[in-house]
């Protein structure tokens, strides 16, 4: 379980260790969104964000090789081979965020070839089961673990579901049947697992992502917001005082992420709580 438990915590040591932040308090890493072209990776290498976050897919034409876009693009003006070659020996995480079945192969070929010379924490993100409210499709769970394959064990698979969320309707959290069915898929994997899950369904989503974390010291959640979401912010208030702050991470807009840390209660967090 020690074991276990110290992968879960391998980016806030790599961060803890340069001194980018003071405490294991996963709430402390600070996130850059979209850098899918050559100037937003530019922008993102030189601001205070711990993580680069990027899309990937296929390019729609020939050559069709991995590029750094979002649907319903098709097309970039760098492709993954220049953006690692931009991200290589910088000190920031990488967030992969796989947005078409095609890309991870190559993808995963192409990072392992820079792998010696990649020292930052990855994570490699897709959305793999159906979530409350999602219309998306989902990447198929087994096809995109075995096109990742074994990989670096210190890699961190972020592992989500498809979800929407609409104003003026009670929106439905994440479900036993959706915690469980991913807890089936990962139980077995060698990495760490972290699930990304929509903010404004979390306060009727405790007791089930609550479970979801007591099942492996591996695993965490990140906490993420759409643009147009109705959040507030005291929701999140249960999380951060009942769950170990090393084990949720929290990717908000930055007038959320401010206003949440001035509420009286986010500092109340039991380090020693369970999970």
């Amino acid at each position: 379980m020690e074991v276990s438990r110290r992968m879960s915590e391998q980016t806030l040591q790599y961060f803890l260790s340069r001194g980018q932040i003071q405490e294991k308090d996963a709430a402390s890493v600070e996130w850059y969104h979209a850098a899918n072209s050559n100037s937003k990776i530019t922008e993102a290498l030189k601001s205070p964000a711990h993580m680069i976050e990027a899309d990937i897919l296929l390019r729609g034409s020939d050559p069709k090789e991995p590029i750094m876009a979002h649907p319903p693009q098709t097309d970039s003006d760098i492709t993954f081979r220049d953006w690692l070659k931009e991200v290589t020996g910088s000190v920031k995480g990488v967030k992969l965020d796989f947005k078409s079945p095609q890309a991870v192969a190559p993808s995963m070929g192409l990072l392992e070839e820079v792998r010696g010379r990649l020292a930052c924490p990855v994570w490699i993100n897709a959305d793999i089961l159906p979530g409350p409210g999602g219309k998306a499709t989902p990447l198929e769970p087994q096809a995109f673990l075995e096109a990742v394959g074994p990989g670096n064990l210190g890699d961190v698979l972020s592992l989500g579901w498809t979800t929407g969320w609409s104003p003026n309707i009670d929106n439905p959290g994440y479900s036993w049947k959706m915690v469980q069915e991913m807890e089936e898929i990962c139980r077995d994997l060698k990495q760490p697992v972290t699930f990304p899950v929509r903010a404004a369904l979390l306060p009727q989503s405790f007791e089930q992502l609550h479970w979801l974390l007591q099942q492996s010291n591996r695993y965490s959640l990140t906490v993420w917001t759409g643009q147009t979401d109705k959040l507030d912010v005291k929701d999140l208030l249960r999380y951060r005082q009942s769950i170990d702050k090393s084990r949720v991470y929290y990717d908000l807009l930055e007038s959320q992420s401010n206003a949440f840390r001035k509420l009286p209660g986010y500092s109340l967090k039991g380090n020693g709580s369970q999970p």
